[in-house]
């Protein structure tokens, strides 16, 4: 239980007071969550006694009389009609309609209203969403497992927590700066090295060689799939894997690849794979334009339309996963192969090199002078050198695992 000043300054249920667990310099404010059914407290980020009363005011009013305050002075400041989450939310997700990305804010906004609904709390206004109004959500989204399609249930991430988090204050600020009557949002997001961890595992080019084995030599069938439904199941995941190896890829670009002209994506005189496809706005998760291994590039130019021509390989890639006895808990989903690539060119770049693999990864830009670079002899060569170099590797252990994947239609 932390050391509490008792005789500091108190104000209802509100009161200063140091932690010395804590071991701050900062006075706490400390008060008992009646809803959460424990104590809370509060850093007044100052040791100035009368800056932590007002403070300690500025709470007081804002929980106790529904007031919002002046973080300077802990004033009353003036009062417009309350604006909705909900409101908020919606007139975000509409305003956002055009993005790419608008899919995953609609999932994680929608996790802020179920917790908003199943808590029956609809009324709930901007203002009121401050930081223990978000470790009350974090606490409840934690106990909502995730559930696939299928039903399998797994345990959900803060990460993704966070996520849900971070696009609800942006929703609030929004709301903001359109109302002049509305404050911004009070609390903030955790930042991503907090809450995740990074997965540890990485395959090396034997396990990546098993992974083409998998697809190309359909071995195992089980009672509740037909050869044929898991042959065309396989071939699907045949692609993504090659698209993946060759490309460095993100899974969703990897998705995206596409032959059509209207795409403009791929190149083929000058072998280039511009992974954004024509239309599509760039996003913090940078897509550059890649070279491509010359037998990939043979695959693309004998293919129409998408690359991979199904929304989602995940179901194959988790059955591959169960068979190949690959870690779980996160350690190798999807983003395994870019990971992988990443850490094999690595290893033959060497550190001098490796900005030509960090532009490839999308996480070095290159610049307005370098536009038609992509388009040139020798661009990205030495990450297009150890990209055929692990190509040549795996299709010496598994051959066929560069050729072409079974494209036979196979109907339910």
């Amino acid at each position: 239980m932390q050391d509490q000043d008792e005789g500091l300054y108190k104000r209802g249920r509100y009161r200063l007071g140091y932690d010395r667990k804590l071991r701050s310099p900062y006075l706490q404010i400390f008060w008992y969550d009646a809803a959460a059914g424990r104590n809370r407290q509060r850093s007044t980020g100052t040791e100035d006694v009368q800056q932590a009363e007002n403070e300690l005011d500025a709470l007081y009013l804002k929980k106790e009389r529904g007031a919002s305050v002046c973080s300077a002075c802990g004033q009353p400041l003036r009062q417009g009609a309350r604006h909705l989450v909900t409101a908020a939310i919606a007139d975000y997700l509409v305003a956002r309609e055009s993005r790419p990305s608008i899919g995953a804010m609609r999932a994680r906004l929608g996790h802020v209203t179920a917790y908003l609904t199943e808590t029956e709390r609809l009324d709930t206004a901007c203002e009121d969403v401050d930081e223990d109004w978000i470790e009350g959500f974090r606490e409840w989204a934690q106990e909502v497992p995730i559930v696939s399609p299928t039903g399998k249930t797994r345990e959900r991430a803060p990460g993704t927590v966070e996520a849900s988090v971070r696009m609800l204050a942006a929703a609030i600020n929004f709301a903001h700066g359109r109302k002049d009557t509305l404050f911004p949002a009070t609390f903030a997001a955790k930042a991503p090295e907090e809450v995740s961890r990074t997965p540890a595992y990485r395959a090396d080019v034997a396990m990546l060689a098993k992974m083409f084995r998998y697809c190309v030599d359909p071995w195992d069938i089980d009672e509740h799939n037909t050869w044929a439904r898991r042959r065309l199941n396989r071939a699907q995941l045949h692609r993504f894997l090659q698209i993946s190896v060759a490309t460095w890829a993100r899974p969703d670009a990897a998705h995206d690849v596409s032959t059509d002209r209207a795409k403009d994506q791929w190149h083929s005189n000058a072998r280039a794979l511009n992974l954004n496809p024509k239309g599509r706005a760039q996003t913090k998760k940078y897509r550059p334009i890649v070279p491509i291994a010359s037998r990939m590039a043979a695959l693309l130019d004998a293919n129409t339309g998408f690359y991979v021509s199904v929304d989602s390989v995940k179901a194959a890639f988790e059955s591959m996963q169960v068979a190949l006895d690959l870690p779980r808990d996160g350690e190798t989903g999807l983003k395994v192969i870019r990971r992988s690539m990443a850490h094999l060119a690595r290893e033959r770049l060497g550190e001098r090199d490796w900005i030509e693999g960090q532009i490839m990864l999308g996480h070095k830009k290159v610049t307005t002078s370098d536009t038609y670079a992509p388009f040139n002899t020798g661009y990205l060569g030495q990450a297009l050198r150890v990209t055929e170099e692990i190509i040549d590797a795996i299709e010496k252990l598994t051959p066929g695992a560069f050729g072409p994947p079974y494209v036979k239609e196979i109907t339910a």
